[in-house]
């Protein structure tokens, strides 16, 4: 596939999973919603590190909004400096930072998805508290940290704010799906730019 050809499908795709990825960034800052529990402060540290945002999201974009250009540059009739090795580079580097910010996401965002959502629970020694039930939990083969992600019966355990081990799991898991894929194709577009680097493009050729 020509490398002009490759950008303009790469490009576009990325455009897509790095808003995917702000939105869900976003989203897990307003659990159930509302943005009460943001205003005082009951957002896991995980969310709001907001990795979907300057991770899967701006250095993502950064890089998409170069490759989608370039690439529809090449597509065009009369625009003689799409092919140019310097925008190949450029498209590489950006490519890089893509790469380093996804898998930067990924990194985080499995980790907020294993310790599980800050929340307002019952604590059998301290009563009622905010914290994080499921990393709280000892260490016992059968605790709630072992098993949480799986056992759906657990989740009842925080009682507010409503539905966030749901809103958690949900949205944290679709960061990993999409910074994934980010990964994935950010590795792509930096053979292809590698590609465009040495031997330039081959649009009309």
């Amino acid at each position: 596939m020509c490398v002009g050809k490759c950008s303009r499908i790469v490009g576009p795709c990325l455009l897509v999973l790095g808003t995917l990825s702000v939105a869900a960034s976003v989203l897990l800052l307003f659990p159930g919603g509302t943005w009460r529990y943001l205003a005082e402060g009951h957002i896991s540290q995980h969310a709001k590190a907001v990795p979907g945002i300057w991770g899967g999201g701006i250095a993502v974009l950064l890089a998409a909004t170069h490759i989608t250009a370039v690439g529809w540059r090449c597509g065009c009739a009369g625009c003689s400096d799409c092919g140019t090795r310097r925008n190949a580079f450029v498209s590489a580097v950006l490519s890089k930072l893509a790469l380093l910010g996804a898998a930067a996401c990924f990194v985080l965002s499995g980790v907020g998805l294993t310790n599980g959502p800050l929340c307002f629970y019952n604590a059998t020694e301290h009563g009622p508290l905010w914290g994080y039930p499921f990393l709280d939990a000892v260490p016992s083969g059968k605790g709630l940290g072992e098993n949480y992600l799986y056992d759906h019966h657990t989740w009842s355990t925080c009682l507010e704010p409503v539905g966030v081990v749901a809103w958690n799991v949900v949205l944290f898991s679709l960061l990993l799906l999409v910074s994934a894929a980010e990964m994935v194709l950010a590795s792509l577009q930096i053979l292809n730019g590698c590609l465009g680097c040495l031997c330039g493009f081959c649009e009309g050729k």
